[in-house]
């Protein structure tokens, strides 16, 4: 299996308009970080989790030719807005694209992209297969994907796990039953936002708490802002086994 990082950033991407810090000046192509999303690719299967603003560009940047399905983790615009993009894929395969999100999250979208959900359909739309989902194991063709709930502040938001690999964005707190899922993984991603603490999600700080905890083989920190600081200066502060994701990166399980 192999997970491509899409994105690494955080809900205002890197750089930051407007801003001057030096994180944004740099020029290292690894502090260029698109909205946060990844991409599974199981045998011939590829499932992207979350399609944000960036999504069309992070199709096109790494060469996406075929999708076969959708998670999404939670409504932040962050990570819908891109939906309707996904309209190139059911154009050239004549297909309904499969989303897998919970009721909450399909409410939202009924609101932000009402046109798709329309009674009086227009030929354009986006086409999708919308299944609900909960906390609960779910095949998406013949690959399993076990939910991971995790908890933005207040926010209930999924974590995904496929085989030994689990992707965790937008979360600040995992209670034990849910990290047991988490268990002898191959590779973690979790946010790790900044330096200094924040509301609702993990710090850097707290985000190696919680990969010390769980052991993962490799962890990967994504979600990042520009407060967090340049790539090569952070990451030479990992441990061994850690490293700062950057968008295009490929690993495999």
């Amino acid at each position: 299996m192999k997970l491509t990082f899409l994105g690494t950033g955080t809900s205002q991407g890197v750089p930051v308009i407007a801003c001057d810090c030096q994180v944004c000046g740099s020029l290292d192509f690894r502090d260029k970080r698109l909205r946060s999303s990844v991409m599974f690719s199981v045998n011939d299967i590829n499932i992207v989790v979350d399609t944000g603003p960036d999504f069309r560009q992070q199709m096109l940047t790494n060469g996406v030719s075929k999708l076969d399905a959708i998670l999404f983790t939670h409504e932040h615009k962050d990570h819908t807005a891109g939906l309707d993009d996904i309209r190139a894929f059911n154009f050239k395969y004549d297909m309904d694209m499969p989303i897998y999100l919970e009721e909450r999250v399909l409410i939202q979208l009924k609101q932000e992209f009402s046109y798709i959900f329309a009674e009086t359909e227009y030929k354009a739309i986006p086409r999708i297969v919308p299944q609900q989902i909960t906390n609960e194991a779910f095949n998406v063709s013949n690959v399993q994907v076990l939910p991971v709930r995790v908890m933005h502040h207040k926010l209930p938001v999924l974590g995904f796990r496929i085989n030994d690999v689990a992707y965790i964005t937008d979360a600040n707190y995992v209670e034990d039953t849910e990290r047991e899922k988490l268990r002898n993984l191959d590779i973690l991603v979790i946010n790790g936002l900044r330096i200094k603490p924040h509301i609702s999600h993990f710090n850097l700080e707290e985000a190696l708490e919680f990969i010390e905890d769980l052991k993962p083989k490799r962890a990967y920190i994504t979600h990042i802002s520009h407060l967090l600081g340049t790539h090569a200066t952070v990451e030479k502060t990992l441990p061994p086994n850690v490293y700062l994701a950057y968008d295009g990166l490929e690993v495999a399980s």
